[in-house]
């Protein structure tokens, strides 16, 4: 039987907020932590940031008196907040800088700040997208929450980037969702903290023509959660050490360059390098760590094979891959590759069954076509490289997107009688 889904109702003299944030995919990996407590980084990061039209986390944040404490619900299902010190510890820093809430169209004060303590707070949050399955949920899902409680408590930043410090302490790269486009993460230096914060480097207008596609391996949770992982990765593996001292720092300062330039043959070999490196460190880490799939290896095999065709023709990249903690493919391409990539894998992975099949390729923002007619249309050199799929392997599901904004707050009012 399934569980019943957890409402809250909306009192009287309530505030309610409700916020929309997105999914980041790194190009440059975060992987170890130099602080547990703080989130602080062994290195700098940097990701694109992915459109809500496609993946997005929403939270609900509900104020009021009549609370008798905090309860939070996470795809209808009851979280217990009092046992997630993260959580708390983003609670608790917005709590410290609550000011007056104030009503938007009389300028009247409704709550002031120091009556905040008197509000408990039902919380709503749900994915659009498979939770813990390396899809990023947990830096989307805190990113959202941060920006909904900071706009409940109208909070204000003392410096640029104040907010990204405190999502940061409850999932690391939830910082880099708090802005559109492309956003590096700098580690700082700092024992405080106070310097490691999210900076976007270009927004989601800069590069239109980038494109995404998501091939989900594996719709459920992961064998190793990337807390833990990342806690024995540093303990253990002396490539992590050398990454962080000797590499990361010269592919920030590349990546960045790529993305400001719009160079993709840059771009695609700095991404692919730095994931297959990352899943190096994991391969380094005693006792080793998998997150790629026989699917995973395959999707890798093809990308290079595309690119080496495409190369001798004198050509850019067509494609280049990015693995974050977990199976799933994810695929940095151009517009004018977007529909035969897509094509390709279709051909190899779509699902026979048409009730399957019809649901298999999600886009919502209309990128490419989805018809059996475009959709067969192969180009014959890419299908003879890729070849035909191994036993086991397998793509559940295909998310077309591109690079899009960061959060958005969709509902802020109160029920206080005027």
């Amino acid at each position: 039987m399934a569980e019943a889904k957890v409402e809250f109702e909306v009192p009287a003299d309530s505030v309610v907020v409700t916020c929309t944030a997105p999914v980041n995919i790194a190009v440059i990996k975060y992987w170890g932590k130099r602080d547990e407590k703080r989130i602080l980084p062994v290195n700098s990061s940097l990701s694109g940031t992915i459109d809500q039209g496609s993946m997005r986390s929403m939270t609900t944040i509900i104020a009021s008196k009549s609370f008798e404490k905090d309860e939070m619900s996470l795809n209808g299902k009851p979280e217990n907040i009092g046992g997630s010190k993260r959580l708390n510890a983003v609670l608790n820093e917005l709590r410290k800088r609550a000011e007056d809430f104030v009503d938007s169209e009389t300028g009247s004060v409704l709550i002031k700040k120091e009556d905040w303590p008197q509000y408990k707070l039902k919380i709503i949050s749900e994915n659009n997208f498979p939770t813990a399955a390396g899809l990023a949920s947990s830096a989307s899902g805190f990113a959202c929450f941060t920006s909904c409680l900071a706009a409940l408590y109208g909070f204000k930043e003392q410096f640029p980037g104040e907010l990204t410090t405190i999502a940061r302490q409850g999932s690391g790269s939830a910082c880099r969702s708090l802005y559109g486009g492309w956003v590096k993460w700098v580690k700082g230096e700092r024992d405080d903290g106070l310097d490691s914060i999210a900076v976007q480097v270009a927004d989601e207008n800069h590069w239109p023509e980038m494109r995404v596609l998501i091939l989900v391996a594996h719709s459920g949770a992961k064998e190793v959660p990337s807390t833990s992982g990342m806690e024995t990765s540093v303990q253990t593996s002396l490539l992590l050490k050398h990454r962080a001292e000797a590499i990361v720092e010269g592919r920030m300062q590349g990546m960045e360059d790529a993305i400001i330039r719009k160079d993709f043959a840059k771009f695609a070999e700095i991404t692919m390098k730095d994931s297959n490196q990352f899943h190096a460190v994991c391969l380094d880490t005693y006792p080793p760590i998998f997150y790629l799939n026989q699917t995973s290896k395959k999707i890798i095999h093809i990308i290079h094979q595309l690119n080496d065709l495409a190369a001798k023709a004198g050509k850019p990249p067509v494609a280049a891959y990015t693995y974050d903690a977990g199976p799933n493919a994810v695929i940095y391409t151009l517009q004018e590759n977007l529909q035969p990539l897509l094509n390709l894998f279709s051909k190899l992975y779509r699902p026979a069954d048409a009730s399957e099949a019809a649901t298999w390729i999600t886009d919502p923002m209309n990128l490419v076509k989805t018809d059996g007619e475009s959709l067969a249309q192969v180009d014959p050199e890419w299908a003879t490289l890729a070849g035909e799929p191994a036993s086991g392997e397998r793509v559940y599901n295909v998310i077309v997107s591109k690079v899009g904004p960061g959060p958005k707050i969709v509902r802020k009012e109160h029920s206080f009688q005027k």
